[in-house]
């Protein structure tokens, strides 16, 4: 039987701690529970040896490479032998039936992770998904349960194939149209006069895969190839989104009614019967969400505010300054930078008075409620 954990704050050892999540993780340990971490970059920083980490952590987190993790995780079981008994191993990886089941070769307790969420400026993955797949748990289930209620992520439960076979529709399917659509656009966008050209003409939907397609191209390519090569269930689904990509293509091809008609059932008139009404209409319904909110980060008339005082009513202050100046506000957004300061967008009136809101501006630094960064 599995020993329970020798202490109620346990040491945590990261294994490629220089990936981007593994960086955000370790702060989180640090800073949210206080605990102490350690760690080994398989890519360079031997300031602690396989050997020690596997002596010292309590728990021990795979971060690497999808590729790599595998391999990894076998390199430590059989150097681990028996002293992975009474410890908690886990893995970060976007697949989890491989990494899961070379886990499950140690005598560790096992829990495979998958954070759906680049690594977030937040100190927690509040609003963000977490897919947990238990394996082999005991002695650590409170730790566990201590740990994820931290995180405040939505914590989805599923076995590794389940999670792997979703994984190839929710990631794999996801990114490959929106790979095919920048390479696409590569092709057809300059002699339309390139992408200047044809955002002008932008519909919301355009813009929302655009959007997605450039945070994947501005992103590690090594994780969305992984994503494709390394997951078993992406080539069927490649094909099956191949055939109706090559369905649509011969149907307009062919021309005429009978087509029309074939190509109506197929991918229109059949998927919304399957979606449902309900569905449908909450597509609908958030379709027009992230329209007015793609509006309101257009519109010129705005300031962008940094709160130092992130606390209750630090907003209220700072709205009761346009409320004193007779300034009509269209919208607030907040969001953060990459080193935690809260920022609030506010968007106003675009007939607004201009010394008035210039007013505005002078009274938030005036008044130390915050520091404007923008203002158009």
């Amino acid at each position: 039987m599995p020993q329970p954990p020798s202490s109620t704050k346990p040491t945590i050892g990261i294994v490629g701690s220089a990936g981007a999540f593994g960086r955000w993780l370790k702060q989180f340990f640090e800073q949210r529970m206080g605990l102490a971490v350690i760690g080994r970059d398989p890519n360079g920083d031997d300031a602690l040896s396989p050997d020690e980490l596997i002596e010292r952590a309590d728990v021990l987190i795979f971060s690497a490479p999808i590729r790599a993790t595998a391999a990894l995780i076998a390199e430590y079981t059989a150097l681990a032998a028996g002293r992975a008994r009474g410890k908690l191993w886990l893995d970060l990886t976007s697949i989890k039936a491989v990494p899961v089941a070379a886990m499950l070769h140690s005598q560790a307790e096992v829990v495979g992770l998958h954070p759906m969420t680049a690594p977030p400026k937040t100190p927690t993955l509040k609003g963000r998904v977490l897919v947990v797949c238990e394996a082999r748990v005991d002695a650590w289930r409170a730790w566990l349960a201590e740990f994820l209620a931290a995180t405040e992520a939505d914590c989805v439960r599923a076995e590794p194939e389940q999670h792997d076979r979703i994984m190839a529709v929710v990631q794999g399917m996801t990114h490959a149209t929106h790979m095919a659509q920048a390479a696409t656009l590569q092709e057809l966008a300059p002699v339309l006069g390139g992408l200047e050209a044809i955002h002008p003409f932008r519909t919301i939907g355009y813009e929302l895969d655009g959007v997605v397609t450039r945070r994947m191209l501005a992103s590690n390519p090594a994780i969305y190839a992984d994503i494709q090569f390394e997951n078993p269930h992406v080539p069927p689904m490649l094909e099956r989104l191949a055939a109706h990509i090559d369905f649509l293509r011969d149907r307009v091809r062919e021309g005429g009614e009978d087509a029309r008609a074939s190509m109506r059932a197929q991918l229109l008139a059949q998927p919304r019967e399957f979606y449902g009404g309900k569905s449908l209409a909450e597509g609908s319904y958030g379709f027009e969400r992230l329209g007015y909110l793609l509006s309101d980060l257009a519109s010129p008339a705005h300031i962008s505010v940094f709160l130092p005082l992130d606390e209750p009513g630090s907003l209220r202050a700072l709205l009761q300054v346009f409320e004193e100046c007779r300034i009509n506000l269209d919208s607030i957004h907040s969001s953060r930078t990459p080193e935690g300061e809260l920022h609030f967008r506010i968007g106003y009136d675009p007939a607004s008075d201009a010394e008035k809101v210039k007013a505005a501006i002078a009274a938030i630094g005036e008044r130390g409620i915050g520091r404007v960064l923008a203002a158009d």
